[in-house]
């Protein structure tokens, strides 16, 4: 249910005011002692001799030069690259750099810094090459922040046992807080506090997820390998539009579909694909055991959803990944040398079909005729050793996938053109109330099927199977939790079917230890930090983010630049945490002002140009 902006804003004074324990956990926490980068650092894309290195500096400056460097020990005594960046309002401070000149199939370390502090240290890794014997990847999706605490993350962290994460999808939520999950810590609940559609609302949300210490911590230790679902722009989302997304509400669809897809590229380590935010369809070379070929089969091509039966869903020219981006996944298949070809995929690709029905028409089964083509090029092609790995969907599945042109058996798998992982979510519920022995009796080529747990899935590949066990978590409600393997399915070499694996996988006890958290701050006393001003320059509206250590009577004060007052507002914040204020500026003229935030004797002040 979608809220109007006026709503959420009463909704958010009075929950706030509701709080009588200035030190309970109702907020997220900022960690003072990362200051200027509270958000962290993250690494990802890794290819042979490269990888993507990201922070954020919380500043209010015009613009902020930051130093990088990458080496091969955490003291940074074998420095192997550095650099500067310039950052400033018109990427929401971010720094993104793809650190080049290093060695394949090796860890290093990372770090940035901003007149002589030092962000935590990061730790990533590069693409392998040539004969590679063993890849072992962590897959996740569905990561809402107000269903629980990201113990997953924390698990694969406590684990180190990975060579990269591989994230599908649904990163964040656009929801506002009536997506709240009851019994969750207070804590979880988003800002902004309402549905997401501006730039300024992408931007301060993805601050807002980046300050979690469990997300924090797996960003720090391991690359991302990352693809957007719906929930980064809008549930349900297509080329055209969405089912959250109205636009005499939300605005026009095409200006927010690229405020999400420019945060998205702004706040995630992931490369630019043609200088552009359009298109995340992309190859991860992994030497001669593994392609890893991530598809977009949300935003660039997608037509609208249109049910699961009738005329349309059945048309030829009806496209999920749209025409180009398919040409690019054949050739791409095709062109393939390697042993197994495994396909970041986020929507379930095996039919899902009930007494005749499909059930959900957001996945393939919506967009049969697209799928068909892929399977019957893979045939034609002789392309076998294929793994789509699938989120979404928030449960857990095990499916072989049927040629549609030939019988399948499942008692001998013959048949299936491929397999797929369906990992279920990191906190995000389900709202499929079956039975999975239904499901799996009903369905024979589901080999397994859990509706309930929360947690990744574990990808073990090497050159005679790919292993996939699915790790739960005890808990989402507390950070108090421990972790459990659900079940263990194989793909063995030219099988292109399941085969449950005899046993879990075992740590392979070869990462170096994970990068240790230091910075050049030894202590930090403040009673406010300012995260954002945006937009700058702005036409209508103003949206501050900042963060209290202690409760206090927050005041906006805007003047313009001959010192006088045009607007003003106090706010009493009962709680310590993350806030969100706003401005509105329409009735002032165009110009310079002069936009100032005190709490506690601190004082913030920044010009912001209304443009018209």
């Amino acid at each position: 249910m979608k809220k109007n902006l006026l709503f959420c804003l009463v909704a958010l004074s009075v929950f706030v005011s509701a709080q009588t324990n200035p030190l309970s956990p109702s907020r997220a926490t900022l960690d003072g002692t990362l200051a200027p980068f509270y958000h962290g650092v993250a690494s990802g894309d890794p290819l042979t001799d490269r990888v993507i290195i990201w922070t954020r500096i919380t500043s209010t400056n015009n613009s902020e030069t930051v130093g990088w460097q990458i080496a091969t020990d955490t003291t940074f005594s074998t420095i192997v690259n550095s650099g500067t960046v310039t950052t400033d309002a018109s990427r929401d401070y971010t720094v993104k750099v793809d650190a080049t000149g290093l060695n394949e199939n090796t860890w290093y370390y990372y770090r940035f810094s901003n007149n002589g502090t030092n962000s935590i240290i990061g730790r990533t890794r590069t693409a392998p090459s040539g004969n590679v014997s063993n890849l072992r990847f962590a897959v996740l999706s569905c990561s809402n922040h107000q269903n629980g605490f990201f113990n997953a993350y924390r698990d694969i962290v406590n684990k180190n046992d990975l060579d990269a994460v591989i994230h599908l999808g649904d990163y964040y939520y656009e929801y506002g807080p009536d997506d709240f999950s009851s019994g969750i810590d207070s804590s979880r609940i988003t800002e902004p506090y309402k549905e997401i559609w501006t730039l300024a609302d992408y931007r301060q949300r993805n601050s807002f997820y980046r300050l979690d210490q469990d997300l924090r911590a797996i960003h720090q230790q391991f690359p991302f390998i990352m693809v957007w679902d719906d929930h980064e722009s809008a549930n349900n989302s297509w080329s055209g539009g969405a089912q959250n997304h109205t636009d005499s509400v939300e605005g026009y669809w095409p200006s927010r579909k690229d405020f999400s897809r420019q945060s998205y590229f702004e706040w995630m380590p992931i490369r630019d694909v043609h200088n552009s935010i359009d298109t995340i369809h992309r190859i991860i070379p992994l030497g001669n055991l593994a392609d890893l070929i991530m598809v977009d089969t949300r935003l660039e091509g997608r037509d609208v959803q249109a049910g699961t039966t009738g005329a349309t869903v059945t048309d030829t020219n009806r496209t999920l990944l749209g025409y180009n981006q398919l040409e690019w996944f054949k050739q791409k298949l095709s062109s393939s040398t390697a042993k197994w070809k495994i396909i970041g995929n986020q929507v379930m690709f095996a039919p899902l079909v009930i007494f005749g029905n499909a059930l959900n028409e957001d996945q393939w089964d919506g967009y049969p005729a697209e799928r068909n083509k892929i399977i019957r090029y893979t045939a034609a092609n002789q392309i076998d050793n294929l793994v789509m790995l699938t989120g979404d969907i928030h449960t857990s599945w095990a499916n072989d996938v049927p040629n549609p042109d030939l019988t399948y058996n499942a008692a001998t798998g013959s048949g299936s053109a491929m397999v797929e992982f369906v990992c279920t979510s990191v906190t995000s519920g389900s709202g499929i109330n079956l039975s999975p022995s239904l499901i799996t009796s009903l369905i024979p080529h589901v080999k397994y099927v859990d509706l309930a747990k929360r947690g990744y899935v574990l990808l073990d590949v090497t050159d005679t199977k790919v292993q996939g066990d699915w790790i739960y978590m005890s808990t989402i409600a507390t950070r108090t939790f421990t972790s459990s393997v659900g079940a263990s399915w194989c793909d063995l070499d030219g099988d292109n079917h399941l085969t449950q694996c005899a046993t879990a996988l075992t740590p392979r006890g070869t990462n170096p230890t994970v990068a240790p958290i230091f910075t050049g701050v030894k202590n930090v006393a403040n009673d406010m930090i300012m995260i954002s001003i945006y937009p700058n320059p702005s036409v209508d509206e103003i949206a501050i983010q900042y963060y209290l250590y202690e409760p206090a009577k927050v005041e906006l004060k805007i003047t313009d630049m001959g010192g006088k007052t045009v607007f003003a507002q106090t706010e009493k914040q009962s709680q310590n945490g993350l806030f969100k204020t706003e401005a509105n500026l329409s009735s002032l003229a165009a110009g310079t002002y002069l936009v100032s935030l005190t709490a506690g004797g601190k004082v913030y002040a920044k010009r912001v140009v209304k443009a018209k």
